[in-house]
């Protein structure tokens, strides 16, 4: 499943005020005589009072939109939306949608407004959806999808198509594109899934093949970088409350009460961050970009012996992959160990630092520790209102990029503009909290927490990520 893009396979194109637009694959670029058609859209009574509705074929977005006067203008994207000419006759469209890795809340909503925008924006009426991930493509049945089998499915949690994690056969996967005639792929997955879309998208061009794949990146971790969020994030983050006020409420109203809730982060701290932010019932929050230590001054059991006897309780938000290497005891065995998708299975953090906690402070004083992992409610609940307009605008912008003809493309927000933005940025690094940022510094004034980290840590190697992500 690994690719790799090299410099020469890019297509960068060099503006003329010094702009540098990191573009995506389109059909012409390897069948420059394919024929156009006009776009149904100006046809659709929907549309036809829209001023300026089809976007500009040299509209880009930039990338980092904080600059100074003498400043370049930077890394731009092309910016998503109709164009005026399609590269699809719509009758000839048999389009396929997958959904893979993990659940997320939105992946139902996502699937209802692809089929809904082929089908009443662009008129196509072939639709399948792939069965159980990318597997499905070669071991399981198609389901067919129309407007009326998914009018109701944004209500529900999961996705109706079913998901996987591993299973990719790029090989395998594409044959079955090929055999079955279909000629519009849109994978809806996180970062390796993404990885997987470019395997299938670069297979697609060395055979040769007239077929367009798409990418919506899925991850409610918020870890796909470039993008200003991902959906089901938000979803996540309010979820994430109730769990937070059920550890408050237990904290309160026992002596020296402890609520510790672990949260979703394998290897970025976003939802514990946003979560504590939004809650203001949490004393400490530990992320996975954050190094922290138990014992002596500065460390967590000094704090939380302070804040107990300041205010008689206490809440601790803990993101799984926070404090793993403090697990010494299992470092070596978590090394080796890998889920079906290949990322390294984390221990439990959560299960671990509450008996460290109930240890440590065993015969100083009476302690309540109430433990909540709320991560697979939090996982399989259906998106919220924010996150259900977000699915929308992504899925849409998806079809209008396929139906102009553009491939190789994962659909992102970036400045709170749409844009098509190439597989490889998407899956050359993950998004993390930058721990030197103002957002991490919010926290900590926040919580009134301290950073648990000394100089030295720093000014290491150990602080990660990109300033600037997360523009909210």
């Amino acid at each position: 499943m690994s690719s790799s893009v090299s410099n020469s396979d890019r297509k960068i194109v060099t503006g003329s005020a010094g702009s540098i637009l990191e573009d995506v694959p389109h059909f012409t670029d390897d069948f420059p005589d394919c024929p156009t058609y006009p776009n149904p859209l100006q046809d659709n009574a929907a549309y036809s009072v829209v001023k300026q509705y089809f976007v500009d074929d040299d509209d880009t977005v930039p990338q980092k939109i904080v600059v100074h006067p003498d400043s370049p203008r930077g890394t731009h994207f092309r910016r998503a939306g109709p164009r005026q000419r399609v590269y699809f006759n719509s009758d000839d469209v048999l389009a396929c949608i997958v959904t893979c890795g993990g659940l997320c809340p939105g992946l139902n909503t996502v699937i209802r407004e692809i089929v809904c925008g082929l089908s009443y924006m662009y008129g196509v009426k072939r639709i399948l959806g792939i069965d159980g991930g990318y597997r499905g493509f070669y071991a399981r049945n198609t389901i067919h999808l129309d407007t009326n089998t998914v009018n109701d499915i944004h209500r529900s949690g999961g996705t109706i198509l079913g998901t996987s994690r591993g299973g990719h056969d790029t090989t395998k996967i594409v044959d079955s594109i090929q055999d079955r005639g279909i000629n519009q792929v849109y994978i809806i997955g996180g970062d390796g899934s993404q990885k997987g879309a470019a395997a299938i998208f670069e297979e697609i061009r060395r055979r040769k093949l007239k077929v367009a794949v798409a990418g919506i990146p899925k991850t409610i971790d918020n870890d796909i970088p470039i993008i200003d969020r991902s959906f089901g994030f938000d979803t996540a983050v309010e979820e994430a409350q109730r769990a937070i006020n059920a550890a408050h409420v237990e904290a309160t109203s026992f002596e020296n009460g402890i609520g510790l809730v672990k949260l979703m982060g394998r290897y970025s701290g976003f939802i514990a961050m946003y979560a504590t932010l939004a809650s203001r019932d949490v004393d400490c929050c530990l992320i996975p970009e954050s190094p922290f230590f138990l014992e002596g001054p500065g460390g967590l059991f000094e704090f939380i012996a302070k804040r107990l006897k300041e205010s008689g309780h206490m809440v601790i938000v803990i993101a799984e992959g926070a404090g793993q290497d403090l697990l010494a005891e299992s470092i070596e065995e978590s090394k080796t160990l890998k889920d079906a998708s290949g990322n390294k299975l984390l221990q439990d953090v959560g299960l671990w630092i509450s008996q460290r906690i109930k240890d440590h402070f065993a015969k100083k004083m009476t302690l309540n520790l109430k433990y909540i992992d709320p991560t697979y409610m939090i996982r399989a609940v259906p998106s919220n209102a924010s996150d259900n307009v977000c699915c929308t605008l992504l899925a849409q912008s998806a079809v209008h990029g396929v139906m102009a003809g553009y491939n190789g493309f994962t659909v992102g927000l970036v400045n709170g503009r749409h844009t098509y933005i190439p597989f490889y940025r998407i899956t050359e690094k993950q998004n993390k909290v930058v721990i030197t940022d103002r957002m991490w510094a919010r926290l900590l004034s926040s919580t009134n927490q301290p950073s648990f980290m000394k100089h030295e840590d720093i000014e290491s190697n150990q602080l990660v990520g990109e300033p600037g992500t997360m523009k909210w």
